[in-house]
């Protein structure tokens, strides 16, 4: 089983530099925000996004050394502090009580302190941004905020109307998760100066993981022994159509899928219907299906890689790929 610490051995120093880059520019005045600050930041999770910078750079780096510099640091800050922000948001917007096995910085402090704390991070984070004076990377990011922006907006009016395609799908996790993913790729190859085509190429790879990892995690939401550090079941609790259950739909009848779909309304107060979905998606396919489709993202992301010359980075990375296919299994 590859793990993280497996895939960050080439770049633990550098991760480590990030990190203390990060606390040092991310302050706040005054003890109640400081304080809900320091809470946010130190829960943020696996670190996928700065990861992706980090071993992007070192790649695409044409000289030794130049992946440890400042100008990485700053795009891996640009990546993951707008996915921070956005997970605070989330939460407001789901109602949800917990992020990653611990309390919700909405069910903490109240949902409309933590619009606050999301809104100061992300402005902290563009100021930090511009006072650099490193507009291109700065750029190259900001159009992944509006990104996300209209993913959530697409995702709300999709599970309100239970109007959700394939193709609605596909661009929802495309905006909500893998652009930011792939800019991260390609701000890691920006900010050692590789050539457009290779940045271009690194995008393609990061967006290419970013949908296979949001199709995992729908896969591991139906799953009850996965380690999400969230329950089970909690798209059909929110009322989500993701691709498993979307694989369901599709083959059913229309007499069938109304009454799936008025099983997935009942679900936020009856326990039963989300049993009822639960094994319906498992017994008939839907998580099947989906780790097919997972893994043709994760296969053309492998495929990208061949452009590059074999390194302990590369090596990285193929394995990245395969832990986004098999994690919390």
């Amino acid at each position: 089983m590859i793990t993280l610490d497996t895939i960050r051995k080439p770049v633990t120093a550098e991760l480590e530099a990030f990190d203390g880059f990060v606390d040092r520019q991310f302050t706040a005045e005054g003890e109640l925000l400081a304080d809900m600050l320091r809470y946010a930041l130190s829960s943020r999770g696996k670190g996928i996004r700065p990861l992706l910078v980090m071993l992007s750079a070192a790649m695409n780096s044409p000289v030794e050394g130049a992946a440890k510099g400042r100008r990485v640091h700053l795009a891996a800050m640009l990546v993951e502090m707008i996915h921070v922000a956005s997970l605070i948001h989330d939460d407001v917007i789901d109602e949800s009580d917990t992020r990653r096995g611990r309390p919700s910085a909405n069910a903490r402090w109240q949902s409309h302190k933590a619009v606050i704390l999301g809104d100061f991070i992300l402005a902290r984070n563009m100021n930090i941004g511009l006072s650099s004076g490193q507009f291109d990377l700065v750029t190259h990011v900001c159009g992944s905020m509006a990104a996300l922006c209209e993913g959530e907006v697409l995702q709300s009016e999709c599970a309100e109307k239970h109007t959700m395609t394939r193709q609605a799908y596909l661009d929802i996790i495309y905006k909500k998760t893998a652009c930011l993913i792939g800019v991260s790729a390609s701000a890691g190859a920006m900010a050692v100066g590789a050539p457009r085509e290779k940045v271009a190429l690194m995008r393609r790879f990061g967006e290419a993981i970013g949908m296979a990892f949001q199709i995992q995690d729908d896969i591991l939401d139906y799953m009850r022994t996965a380690h999400t550090g969230k329950p089970a079941n909690n798209d059909l609790r929110e009322g989500k159509i993701t691709l498993p259950l979307l694989a369901v739909l599709d083959k059913a009848t229309p007499e069938r899928r109304a009454e799936l779909l008025g099983r997935l309304a009942g679900c936020r107060e009856e326990e039963e219907s989300v049993e009822y979905l639960q094994n319906t998606v498992e017994n008939e396919g839907g998580l099947a299906f989906a780790a097919e489709v997972m893994r043709s993202y994760v296969a053309r992301a492998v495929e990208m890689l061949s452009e590059y010359d074999p390194s302990e980075y590369r090596t990285a990375l193929v394995n990245l790929c395969a832990y986004i296919a098999e994690r919390d299994r």
